[in-house]
């Protein structure tokens, strides 16, 4: 079954639209997805093409990927629409886009703790190689480009309180695991200074934990393992004490923070990605998905090639103040959200 086919799903997409009302769409325009078929970006995909439908905006929706087949699989509903694209997309190679991109949403590279550990060079090269010539495009073509950052550019702080915008702390720049979140910081310094120098027109957001059934079943993030696990009747591995806090934020609701920001958000800026009302302990979060699944949590001593994928920060949570100016508001609790997953995962294996 497909997610598109999901009452819940769809459910949800209905209610995240409703909650954009403060937002001014602009008619007639095309918008450039990359990372398109990932947990962060296919919501957004979703959302822009119910938009579309909705307030017939004339808009173009380019779903930028590495797998046109995976794609056509996840976004089959679309594919016989006009306005809706599917384009072969690497952000490790260079790329001949298409004329007349208004949006650039780019949220392509590697993400999954695994695919990092495994691959620290892979995931440096690619953070700004792919960013680097989609500012070049943007600055050629007066596009807007919306970058996908992450919590991680924050390092470890001695917080105890929502980490602002503007609160940096030390990240091990030796650590190979430290290629994500440098390359992150990197790429937000690039757009920095594009903007500077050639006045390309770029806004920044960083995400917190984000889940939701939008994950691939290969994502190795505890959210989604434990929420694949949870649907399928399996018990949940804790690798450690789960004292850790993090910012949860269901995709859909991060789908909407991302059209705010890309909308309204002022160029030069980042904004944080989160639900002031999901914020919680990685233990915290495993017990909602265990209940959820009726399964239950047990631990288990990690392996060194687990820890060296594990993110060191204690304290991710993040405050919202900044995006919230914006106009944007969370619509799902945590306990919502991550019972919503499970019963979308599960309508999904039917």
């Amino acid at each position: 079954m497909n997610i598109l086919d999901s009452k819940i799903y769809n459910s949800d997409l209905i209610r995240i639209i409703q909650s954009l009302q403060h937002l001014y769409f602009p008619q007639k325009k095309t918008f450039f997805i990359t990372g398109a078929t990932g947990l962060i970006c296919s919501p957004v995909v979703d959302v822009l093409y119910a938009l579309n439908k909705l307030k017939k905006l004339e808009w173009k929706i380019i779903a930028a990927v590495r797998n046109p087949e995976n794609a056509a699989n996840r976004f089959g509903k679309y594919c016989d629409d006009k306005n809706f694209e599917i384009f072969r997309y690497d952000a490790s190679k260079s790329a001949c886009f298409p004329n007349g991109i208004d949006y650039i949403v780019h949220g392509a590279g590697n993400a999954y703790p695994k695919a990092i550990a495994a691959e620290p060079v892979e995931t440096l090269r690619n953070s700004i190689i792919g960013l680097f010539e989609i500012l070049e495009y943007a600055r050629n073509n007066k596009s807007r480009v919306l970058y996908v950052s992450s919590s991680e550019v924050y390092g470890q702080l001695n917080n105890t309180e929502p980490i602002k915008e503007e609160e940096f702390g030390y990240i091990e720049i030796l650590n190979p695991r430290s290629s994500y979140s440098i390359g992150k910081c990197a790429a937000e310094t690039l757009c920095a200074s594009f903007l500077n120098e050639y006045s390309v027109d770029s806004v920044i957001v960083r995400p917190g934990h984000i889940y939701g059934s939008t994950a691939s079943k290969f994502d190795n993030r505890v959210s989604s393992a434990f929420m694949y696990s949870a649907s399928m009747g399996q018990n949940l591995v804790l690798k450690s004490s789960g004292k850790q806090i993090r910012s949860y934020c269901y995709c859909l609701d991060c789908a909407s923070a991302i059209i705010t920001a890309l909308l309204n958000g002022k160029a030069g800026e980042a904004y944080n990605i989160s639900n002031r009302n999901s914020i919680c302990s990685i233990s915290e979060m495993a017990d909602i998905f265990a209940k959820s699944g009726n399964v239950k949590c047990i631990f288990d001593i990690p392996k060194n090639d687990e820890k060296k994928a594990f993110n060191p920060m204690l304290n991710s949570s993040l405050n919202s103040e900044k995006l919230e100016s914006l106009g944007w508001n969370p619509v799902f609790t945590k306990q919502e959200g991550f019972e919503h997953s499970i019963e979308i995962c599960k309508e999904m294996m039917k």
